[in-house]
C-alpha cells in the first residue's frame, strides 16, 4: 500500500472526521468541498476535534500541529485530485448527488486514483460504471465519532479489483481503524444490517405504547451490558437519519407500523427541531443524558 496523498471530497458530518483522523496518522490529506464558505466552516469542526483527540486520545499538542500540517483545502475539484492515491467520497447521501460527482470527478482524476465511497445505504455496484475506473472503485464506511468507534468496513463489487480491496484493508489499519472485510455487497453493511432492526423494533414498541424509552433502554442496558441503548443511540446517529430512512420505508410498502413511526417522530422531534445530539435534546437531553447517570439502572 503506497498511499500518500488522500482527497476527502465532502465536509460533513463523517467527512471532516474521516479527513482528521488521516492526517493525525501522517497522510496528506486535501479536504475538498462545493464552496469556501463550506470549507471555513470544517476548520472551526477541527478545532473542535482536536480537543475531543486529547481528551480521548490523549494527543499531544505536537501530534495535533502535525495534524493541522498534513491538511489542505480546496473547491477545485481538478486541483484537489491531481496527486491523489486514493478519494474517499462523503457527499449526500442522494444517488443523483454522488453520480454527479462522480461523472465531475471522472473526467479530472488521474488513472492511479482509486474512489472510495463512504455511503451507508447505496451499494457501489450503483456508481461502479459512472466512474469510470469500477476495477478501482469499493466501499469503505465509518461510524460517527470515528476516533472513538474506530471501524471501517470495507466492501468491493462485482469488478473490484482484490488488490484494490486489500490495499483498502491495509489503509483502514494505517489510520487507526479496525478494518471489517466484506466479502460480498450487502446493503448496510455489517452495523446497520445489525443495528437498523434494533432501532426498528425499539420505535415499534415506543410507538405502540408498549414501553416508554428510558424503560425500553434500560432493559436492553442492564439485559445486554451495553453501555447505551437504542433510542440513546438514536441521538447520537440523528433523528433526522432514522426518520428519513422510515419514510422511505413507510412510502415503498404502505407498512402501517413505519406509517404511525414517521408521523410520530415528525410531530414530537423533526417539527421541534429534537433531533439528538446535534441540537442538545432529543429522548435525552444532552450534555448530560439520563442513561449516563449513575442511578440509572437502579
Amino acid at each position: 500500500m503506497n498511499y500518500k496523498n488522500i482527497t476527502i471530497a465532502g465536509s460533513g458530518v463523517l467527512g471532516y472526521q474521516i479527513a482528521f483522523q488521516t492526517a493525525f496518522h501522517g497522510f496528506n490529506v486535501t479536504v475538498y468541498d462545493i464552496n469556501d464558505a463550506v470549507l471555513e466552516k470544517s476548520k472551526t469542526k477541527f478545532n473542535t476535534l482536536s480537543e475531543a483527540y486529547k481528551l480521548d486520545l490523549n494527543a499531544t499538542q505536537e501530534q495535533l500541529d502535525k495534524t493541522y500540517k498534513n491538511l489542505q483545502y480546496t473547491s477545485n475539484l481538478a486541483e484537489a485530485v491531481k496527486d491523489a492515491d486514493l478519494l474517499i467520497e462523503a457527499v449526500p447521501e442522494n444517488p443523483k448527488i454522488k453520480i454527479e460527482f462522480y461523472e465531475k470527478l471522472a473526467k479530472v482524476a488521474p488513472e492511479k486514483t482509486v474512489f472510495a465511497t463512504n455511503s451507508s445505504t447505496l451499494l457501489p455496484s450503483q456508481f461502479a460504471d459512472v466512474t469510470g475506473r469500477p476495477s478501482k472503485f469499493i466501499a469503505l464506511h465509518f461510524a460517527n465519532t470515528i476516533w472513538i468507534h474506530n471501524t471501517a468496513e470495507i466492501m468491493g463489487h462485482a469488478t473490484t479489483d482484490p488488490k484494490v480491496f486489500d490495499e483498502l484493508v491495509a489503509f483502514a489499519k494505517a489510520i487507526g481503524m479496525l478494518a471489517l472485510p466484506l466479502h460480498k455487497e450487502q446493503p448496510g453493511y455489517i452495523l446497520n444490517s445489525l443495528l437498523v432492526p434494533l432501532l426498528s423494533a425499539a420505535t415499534n414498541l415506543l410507538v405502540h405504547e408498549v414501553a416508554d424509552p428510558e424503560t425500553i433502554d434500560k432493559t436492553w442496558m442492564k439485559a445486554t451490558g451495553a453501555p447505551v441503548g437504542p433510542f440513546g443511540i438514536l441521538d447520537v446517529v440523528g433523528i433526522t437519519t432514522a426518520y428519513n430512512i422510515d419514510k422511505i420505508a413507510a412510502e415503498t410498502t404502505n407498512d402501517a407500523t413505519k406509517i404511525k413511526t414517521v408521523a410520530y417522530l415528525k410531530e414530537n422531534f423533526i417539527d421541534k427541531n429534537k433531533l439528538g445530539v446535534s441540537t442538545g435534546e432529543g429522548f435525552y437531553t444532552y450534555p448530560n443524558p439520563a442513561y449516563k447517570a449513575p442511578n440509572f439502572l437502579k
